[in-house]
C-alpha cells in the first residue's frame, strides 16, 4: 500500500505552496504520495513545473469550489 501524506497549504500565496511541498517531499521516500490542498490558483502551474524539474510526478489535479488538490508521486530526486 502506498503512503499518502497530506499537506494543508490553504490560504498560502505563491511561492509558499511550492516551498511547503518541497520541504515535505524532502522527508519522503520515492513512490510515496503527497496530497497538497491549496487555494492559490497559481499552484496549478507552479507545483507541476517544480515537479518536472525535480523528477516527481503530478498524478492528478482536482478543483472543488475554491480548493485545489494536487496529488504528487515522489520520484528519485
Amino acid at each position: 500500500m502506498n503512503t499518502v501524506v497530506e499537506l494543508d497549504a490553504r490560504r498560502l500565496l505563491c511561492p509558499m505552496p511550492v516551498i511547503r511541498a518541497q520541504d515535505r517531499i524532502k522527508t519522503m521516500q520515492p513512490g510515496e504520495q503527497l496530497k497538497v490542498i491549496c487555494t492559490d490558483p497559481g499552484a496549478t502551474h507552479d507545483i507541476p513545473a517544480w515537479c518536472r524539474i525535480h523528477g516527481h510526478v503530478v498524478l492528478d489535479i482536482e478543483h472543488q469550489d475554491r480548493e485545489i488538490t494536487i496529488h504528487i508521486r515522489v520520484g528519485k530526486s
